[in-house]
């Protein structure tokens, strides 16, 4: 019997009682319970079992109040269905290429396995919807977790999608963790900047076991804007609120992820989103004067950058720390306007000796560095840091690893990160 995630008095319990993962059972305990006993976590406790219950949501049972488990039904091991998906000749055409998460998988609730639907057959037959909207081909790049992404994965999904950017695929969709969504964003928005067709990241806040999960919705509205504008970018594509009424779609470098859980958790900074997907519409912000850019791939990144958050009492031994290990640029979250104490002051100055690229943001969530104000900035600014606006921290510091990497001097280097190439800097 598979008893994954098991072990100890829990790996008991399912033996003695011939209960293997995903057998419908009834459990009595403080209540009845009935559901469809779920895998565990490898690094779980052993005195707990989980049950899916009918509803979708999963349950944790202590052992020692479990007073009685009745089988009600075995696993059911399932045969791959072959679903048969025609083109439509009169659609326009989607490329899905997927990075990881859970926005392109389907879910065995009896079992609780994550399987890829990267087929265009699956994925139809999994999100029907899709069908109507458009013939969807589909690839894998990789497989992991959105937390385990390193520069190097931009690189390849960067250099993947260049390969289409002279393709028949009207846009593309590439689905990804949420995790870190929003680096690899500004990293294809920066390394791809005036990609001919429109490229939308989508992820998932809910897997798609849970009764209130965005996946579908997601990539649903993702297609839909995909087919519909007539414009290019690089978007974020996620739910724009609590319900299911709005999805958006953010400009890749002034989006970040704000809440843990939400599906609502990503959103434009310094001003609404785009896009707003509807059921019946499409809306477009004209806030923001998109910089238009001829198409020259620059598909590099220097991961020699240090995003520095600073607070009261940092030791600044940690850019002493930089210099020595051979780091090029330093990306500052400053207090406010853009300060940082004076206890930083002498190390941030070595730095600029050294050769290092300082630049300062803010580490409000909104609003514009500004470092003429009081002395404090002042001071920095004549130390050569320097201040980047409204630039989001974490763009600041995907920005700073390409432009190190595709300059051939300082002054060339200074030149891009002053550039307003994919809307960093907004109005």
């Amino acid at each position: 019997m598979s008893q994954f995630g098991y072990r100890g008095k829990g790996l008991e319990f399912l033996t003695s009682n011939k209960i293997a993962i995903g057998s419908q059972v009834k459990i009595h305990a403080d209540s009845v319970y009935s559901g469809v006993i779920m895998p565990r976590y490898e690094h779980s406790d052993d005195h707990h079992i989980v049950l899916k219950l009918k509803s979708g949501y999963n349950i944790g049972l202590e052992l020692d109040k479990i007073k009685k488990i009745e089988m009600e039904a075995a696993p059911v091991i399932k045969k791959e269905t072959t679903y048969n998906s025609q083109s439509n000749s009169k659609l326009p055409k989607i490329l899905l290429l997927s990075t990881g998460g859970t926005i392109a998988s389907r879910i065995d609730y009896r079992t609780g396995a994550v399987t890829p639907a990267l087929t265009a057959a699956e994925l139809n037959a999994s999100v029907p919807e899709l069908a109507t909207i458009a013939n969807i081909d589909t690839e894998v790049l990789f497989s992991e977790y959105s937390e385990n992404l390193l520069p190097h994965h931009w690189i390849e999904i960067a250099e993947k999608l260049d390969s289409y950017s002279r393709s028949e695929y009207d846009g593309i969709i590439v689905a990804h963790g949420t995790d870190t969504m929003q680096y690899t964003a500004s990293a294809l928005a920066f390394s791809l900047a005036g990609f001919p067709k429109p490229i939308a990241l989508v992820g998932s806040q809910r897997s798609s076991d849970r009764p209130s999960s965005d996946a579908a919705l997601n990539l649903i509205a993702a297609t839909i804007f995909l087919t519909e504008i007539h414009s290019s970018g690089i978007f974020v594509i996620m739910h724009n609120s609590s319900n299911d009424d709005e999805i958006a779609c953010n400009w890749a470098t002034r989006v970040r992820k704000n809440h843990t859980s939400r599906r609502d958790a990503f959103k434009t900074i310094g001003g609404p989103p785009a896009y707003i997907v509807k059921s019946k519409s499409i809306e477009k912000d004209r806030m923001f004067n998109v910089p238009e850019k001829e198409y020259m791939p620059r598909i590099k990144f220097d991961d020699h950058v240090l995003l520095l958050k600073y607070y009261p009492g940092l030791d600044s031994k940690i850019i002493e720390y930089a210099i020595d290990s051979g780091y090029r640029g330093i990306i500052i979250e400053g207090t406010g306007l853009g300060h940082v104490g004076k206890t930083m002051y002498e190390s941030i100055e070595k730095a600029k000796k050294n050769g290092l690229f300082v630049g300062m943001t803010s580490q409000c969530i909104d609003g514009m560095v500004r470092m003429t104000v009081y002395d404090s900035g002042r001071d920095l600014l004549n130390l050569g840091v320097m201040p980047l606006g409204n630039m989001i921290p974490e763009t600041a510091l995907v920005k700073t690893m390409w432009a190190l990497a595709n300059s051939e001097n300082s002054d060339e280097m200074t030149k891009l990160m002053k550039e307003n190439i994919a809307l960093e800097f907004s109005d």
